[in-house]
C-alpha cells in the first residue's frame, strides 16, 4: 500500500475554486470578444492559413443544447509544474459532468506516447490519487517535438483509430506552437479532430495581453523565495559567506525578478537589463564585486546574488559566441562528434569562430568553455541549465576583489534552485488555476474549436471573477531561427524593462544593496486566513496594478 503524508491527505480533499460561470453549467457557447488581438505577421499568415483568421473567444450566457460526445486525448510536454495534474482533473469533471460516457486517454511520457500509440484511460478511479499534487507522473512528460509532417499525418492516423476527437496539449511555448502547427495540419487536411493547448511553464515566459500568467509559476517562485529567505537567514546569523544564487529561467528572467522582489536580495540580476544595456561581461563582474566591496566596507561581508539561468545568453558578446556555436554546432553536427580528444576540438573551433568569438571563447575558464559545447536541447540551442554561471561569477568575483581590494575578504557559496519547484504541492492559486484552465480546455471542445490556448483573465481577483478566454495560438507566434532554419513559434515574454515589477526593483535596489532588509516568505500555506493562503505573486499583482 502506497503511504502517503497528512498533508497530501489533506490536499486530496481540497474542492479547487472555480470561475462562478462554470458553477451551474459547461455547455455555454463562447463569442467573438470584444477585445481584439494584435496584427500577426505576413509570414505567420501564410504558414498557418487555416488559423490566421481565428477570433478572440469569451464566455457568453448561451447553452449549447446538442453537446457531441467527447473522447479527449490528454499529453503533458515538456517540463514539470505544479498544477498539471489539476489541469487534468478540471478537464475530466468537465467532460464527465457534460457526459459520463465522456473519455479522457492520457499519452504517457508526452509526445512519443500520441506517435508510439502509448496510453492509458484516465479513470474516476486513477484521476482521485492526483488531485492537487505536484509533478507530472499521472502520465509523465516528454519533449519530443511534434513538427514534421509525417508526425502530424502519424498522429491523425492514431487518433482516427482509437475515436479521439479532441486533442488537449499542456504545455509551454514550443509545446503550444507544436498544438498550433497540429491544428493547423488537420484543418488542412479537413479533419474535425480539435487541437487546444493549455499555458505551462514554471519560467513565466508564456503570457502576454490575454494569458496573464502559466500555472507552475505561482508555486515555483514560492518554493524559491522560501528557499532564499532560508539562506537570507542564515547569511544575516553567519554573516561571512555571500550566497550566488542561479535560478530556473533560460530566456527570461520572471523568476529572478519575482524572487528578488519578494525577498528583497541584495542583488537581483536581470539578463533583459544586461542586454539592453549591453554591458560585457566584465562589467556584470565589477557591478557585482564593487556592491561586495561596498557592503564590506559597512561591515556586512555577506549577502545574497539572484542569478538567472539564462544571463550568459543575455551578455552581448557571450550571446554572439553562443548563437555562432548553435549555428556551428547545427552545421557541422557528424564531424563534431568523430572528434574524441578536446585539443582536436579546440583547434577545429578556432578555424569556425569568428576573431571575436574565438577570444571570448578561449579567455573562459576551462569548465566553462566545455559547458558552452555539450549537446544543444531539442531546439538547437546551449542548454543553460548546465553552465555553472553562478561559479564562474563567483570566480570572476574574486579574481576583481583581489586585483582591487585585497583588504576585503570575500567568500562564497554557489546553488542552483531549479528541480526543487518544479514538483512541489501546487499552491492553491496554481491548484484552482489549474483546474478551471482545465474545464475552459473543455469548453473550447465543446464548441468544436481548434487552435485555441484556454487562457483566464482577471486574476487578481477571487477565482469566482476569474474570466475565461480562448485566444488563437495563431496570435502569439513570431518567426524564429531554430536549428539554423527561421520557423513559427511562439514569442517568449521576457521581463518588461518598463513595466510595473521592474519598476519595483529598479526603486528599491539601492537600499536592498546597502541594508540586510531581507523578507523570509517561509512555506507555502495551504490552510488558514485567505491572505496567507491564497495570495498571489508580486509580479502578477503589480503588473495588474493592484501591487502595494
Amino acid at each position: 500500500m502506497i503511504q502517503i503524508s497528512e498533508l497530501q491527505a489533506l490536499r486530496h480533499s481540497y474542492s479547487p475554486k472555480l470561475p462562478k460561470i462554470f458553477k451551474n453549467e459547461i455547455a455555454i457557447k463562447l463569442r467573438t470578444s470584444s477585445l481584439k488581438i494584435q496584427n500577426i505577421e505576413e509570414d505567420i499568415k501564410n504558414i498557418l492559413k487555416n488559423s490566421a483568421n481565428l477570433t478572440l473567444l469569451e464566455a457568453s450566457s448561451e447553452i449549447i443544447l446538442d453537446v457531441k460526445p467527447l473522447n479527449i486525448g490528454i499529453i503533458l510536454s515538456g517540463g514539470q509544474a505544479p498544477g498539471g495534474h489539476n489541469v487534468i482533473a478540471g478537464i475530466f469533471d468537465a467532460a464527465k459532468s457534460l457526459n459520463k460516457d465522456n473519455k479522457l486517454m492520457g499519452f504517457l511520457g508526452g509526445p512519443l506516447g500520441l506517435l508510439e500509440e502509448d496510453f492509458i484511460e484516465i479513470t474516476s478511479e486513477l484521476i482521485d490519487k492526483y488531485r492537487n499534487t505536484g509533478g507530472f507522473d499521472i502520465i509523465g512528460s516528454g519533449r519530443t517535438k511534434l513538427e514534421s509532417d509525417q508526425q502530424f499525418q502519424k498522429s491523425k492516423e492514431i487518433l482516427k483509430k482509437h475515436n479521439i476527437n479532441s486533442l488537449v496539449i499542456i504545455g509551454g511555448d514550443d509545446s503550444n506552437t507544436n498544438a498550433a502547427m497540429l491544428a493547423e495540419y488537420l484543418k488542412e487536411e479537413k479533419s474535425d479532430i480539435n487541437i487546444v493547448g493549455c499555458p505551462k511553464t514554471i519560467d513565466g515566459d508564456l503570457k502576454n495581453e490575454f494569458i496573464e500568467t502559466s500555472f507552475g509559476f505561482d508555486t515555483a517562485t514560492k518554493v524559491y523565495s522560501e528557499l532564499i529567505g532560508n539562506i537570507a537567514r542564515d547569511a544575516a546569523s553567519a554573516k561571512k559567506y555571500w550566497h550566488f544564487i542561479k535560478l530556473m529561467g533560460r530566456s527570461a528572467s520572471h523568476i529572478a525578478l519575482e524572487c528578488g522582489l519578494a525577498t528583497q536580495a541584495n542583488i537581483t540580476l536581470i539578463s533583459e537589463e544586461v542586454a539592453e544595456q549591453k554591458m560585457t561581461l566584465a562589467q556584470v563582474i565589477e557591478s557585482i564585486a564593487e556592491k561586495v566591496i561596498a557592503r564590506a566596507k559597512m561591515g556586512a561581508n555577506y549577502g545574497l546574488v539572484l542569478i538567472p539561468e539564462g544571463i550568459i545568453e543575455f551578455i552581448p558578446e557571450m550571446n554572439r559566441l553562443i548563437a555562432e556555436l548553435n549555428d556551428i554546432l547545427a552545421e557541422h553536427k557528424t564531424k563534431w562528434e568523430s572528434f574524441v580528444v578536446n585539443d582536436e576540438k579546440a583547434e577545429w573551433l578556432r578555424k569556425h569562430l569568428s576573431s571575436e568569438s574565438s577570444i571570448v571563447y578561449f579567455s573562459l575558464p576551462h569548465h566553462i568553455a566545455n559547458q558552452l559545447v555539450l549537446d544543444r536541447d531539442p531546439h538547437g540551442n546551449v542548454q543553460v541549465s548546465r553552465i555553472e554561471t553562478e561559479k564562474l561569477f563567483i570566480e570572476m568575483t574574486e579574481e576583481y576583489i583581489e586585483r582591487k581590494q585585497s583588504t576585503v575578504k570575500f567568500s562564497a557559496l554557489n546553488h542552483f534552485f531549479g528541480y526543487e519547484g518544479r514538483c512541489a504541492a501546487p499552491s492553491n492559486f496554481d491548484a484552482d488555476y489549474g483546474y478551471s484552465i482545465g474545464y475552459t480546455a473543455t469548453v473550447l471542445l465543446v464548441n468544436d474549436k481548434s487552435g485555441y490556448m484556454a487562457s483566464l483573465k482577471n486574476l487578481t481577483a477571487i477565482p469566482a471573477e476569474w474570466k475565461p478566454l480562448g485566444v488563437p495560438i495563431v496570435s502569439m507566434m513570431t518567426m524564429e531561427k531554430r536549428h539554423g532554419h527561421m520557423k513559427p513559434v511562439i514569442k517568449k515574454a521576457l521581463v518588461e524593462l518598463k513595466g510595473h515589477p521592474m519598476n519595483e526593483l529598479v526603486k528599491n535596489r539601492n537600499e536592498w544593496e546597502r541594508k540586510s532588509s531581507y523578507i523570509f516568505p517561509g512555506p507555502i500555506q495551504y490552510f488558514g486566513p485567505e491572505s496567507i493562503c491564497d495570495i498571489k505573486t508580486k509580479t502578477l499583482l503589480l503588473e495588474n496594478n493592484k501591487g502595494e
